[in-house]
């Protein structure tokens, strides 16, 4: 099958086999995977940066072939990722999706990605909070994500890409999904494919301040919403524990990867007593919720704006990490000689569409990978670098299901999009609410209080990528507070000072649809 266009009352039209959401790692892989089985495949892109070339640490992953890391197996991956997902991982889809790990970034290589070495021929491991051991592989130091961008860049650069495509809705046809609504810079149209792949990355413009780039604004999963696929596990918001504190209050912010603790970095107050003693046995490689909240609980104490990174005695830290100390050196702080002032921010989704660990979502040809979806693999809290590898294991096993199914579906049919007038709250006033109200600690009172400034958005049609993201972050506060609000309990990232304790019979994901979230 090949692309075509026309014109008519309905605005432009285009054909694909598989339409692709998103060009970050899970995009990508799903992409090439789906292009490999001889589909046609279009992927749309709505902006120039990507949540993965942001990716600073690594990614985990059990080595073989002589390369593994001492005393590491899959088992021991798998028990340090149920660790950290306090209990509502999937145990089976935790391990297929760190058994395949090996695979999959052997793939990556394969296509052209280069990992920093120890010596020749041995991958350089390093550890991070929650692992049990060092076994996250890097490249360039700390800029792993852009490395792995830059790799399937390359390899998908004969695709079919559409820049600044805004997905707008899911085109359903008798229960399966039939193409999507794009708005471009030559309008309104439609692209018609029998398999459509969710890609779409994070949420964290919900927030005032977020590690996340400008397009992280929930898209898949408010499309996911508005068409009634099931969403899961959405309260569970990761806040890194260490954002590059500089003052500022919104937008995204550097990022200071976890690895750098790994190495030996330590997190103090300005008086220099450590953040973490006494907190958890871990100190601080603590996972990520359990650091988070001693920061906001030191910083709740104490009035201050942020604490800091004591990285001073990490040997060699300018040239080991390099991304890190050129976002310090650029806001004036020298790594090697000041300790570093960070505070938590909004960074990454741990639930998102609910699917299998090969993608596939509640309606017959739509599939869902990385942050956006909700495998079951990261529970109520993420592992450290456990994202960059789902995202290549269930990105491309989702190409290739999506490839699969597209061949014994044969063409969509025709489906005219609908002009949607959806409710939107201004970005900025929606950020100060989620960011006030169901930020790293929530309650009743303040989550109710959320509901009720989402309740009075205003409708607003869908005719800029503004207000399509407006409308999308706002259905996706609506989701999570409403998640939020329904887990009267402490578990993982979602903290309820109202409900201080975790609560065994909660030991569930709830799952969420479009009326239970508010989002209609």
């Amino acid at each position: 099958m090949t692309g075509f266009a026309c014109g008519g009352s309905g605005g432009w039209r285009l054909r694909a086999d598989v339409v692709v959401i998103g060009t970050g790692v899970a995009g990508l892989a799903a992409a090439l995977a789906a292009h490999r089985r001889g589909r046609t495949v279009m992927l749309l892109s709505k902006a120039a940066e990507t949540a993965t070339f942001y990716a600073q640490g690594g990614i985990a992953v059990v080595l073989t072939d002589g390369m593994r890391g001492d005393g590491d197996s899959v088992e021991a991956h798998v028990a340090d990722t149920l660790a950290a997902g306090a209990g509502l991982c999937d145990p089976a889809a935790v391990r297929s999706i760190v058994a395949d790990g090996a695979r999959a970034v052997s793939e990556l290589i394969g296509v052209g990605a280069h990992f920093d070495e120890s010596e020749p021929g041995r991958w350089a491991l390093t550890r991070e909070g929650g692992h049990t051991r060092r076994r996250i592989i890097h490249a360039g130091g700390d800029a792993t994500g852009a490395e792995v961008q830059r790799a399937l860049d390359h390899a998908a650069a004969t695709l079919d890409i559409r820049r600044n495509h805004v997905a707008l809705d899911l085109l359903i046809d008798g229960g399966a999904v039939a193409g999507v609504s794009v708005l471009s810079q030559d309008g309104p149209g439609a692209v018609y494919a029998p398999s459509v792949i969710l890609a779409t990355g994070g949420l964290g413009h919900l927030y005032r301040a977020t590690t996340n780039p400008d397009g992280s604004t929930g898209d898949g999963v408010a499309l996911a919403l508005w068409a009634g696929v099931p969403v899961s596990d959405l309260e569970f918001v990761q806040f890194h524990p260490t954002m590059l504190y500089t003052g500022s209050t919104a937008g995204r912010r550097p990022l200071i990867t976890e690895a750098l603790r790994g190495e030996g970095a330590t997190l103090i107050d300005r008086h220099g007593d450590p953040v973490t003693a006494g907190v958890h046995p871990m100190g601080d490689l603590a996972p990520r919720d359990v650091v988070a909240a001693a920061i906001e609980a030191r910083l709740a104490a104490s009035g201050d704006p942020c604490v800091f990174l004591d990285a001073r005695h990490v040997a060699d830290v300018g040239r080991r990490f390099p991304t890190v100390t050129a976002a310090c050196l650029a806001a004036g702080i020298d790594p090697a000689q000041q300790p570093i002032p960070v505070v938590p921010g909004a960074h990454y989704s741990c639930g998102g569409v609910v699917t299998d660990t090969h993608g596939r979502t509640a309606i017959d040809g739509l599939f869902a990978a990385g942050e956006v979806a909700r495998t079951g693999m990261h529970g109520a809290n993420r592992l450290a670098s456990n994202s960059l590898l789902e995202g290549l294991v269930v990105g491309g096993r989702a190409g290739a299901a999506a490839a699969e199914h597209a061949a014994l579906a044969g063409p969509a049919r025709v489906v005219a999009p609908v002009a949607e007038v959806r409710p939107a709250l201004g970005r900025p006033a929606l950020q100060q609410a989620m960011s006030r109200y169901a930020s790293v600690v929530r309650d009743d009172d303040g989550l109710g209080e959320l509901a009720a400034q989402l309740d009075a958005a205003s409708p607003r049609k869908m005719n800029s990528r503004s207000a399509f993201e407006d409308a999308a972050l706002t259905a996706v506060a609506g989701a999570v507070g409403a998640a939020a609000r329904a887990r009267t309990e402490t578990r993982g990232c979602h903290h309820r000072s109202d409900h201080p304790d975790t609560d065994p019979a909660r030991a569930v994901s709830a799952v969420y649809g479009p009326v239970a979230s508010g989002c209609r």
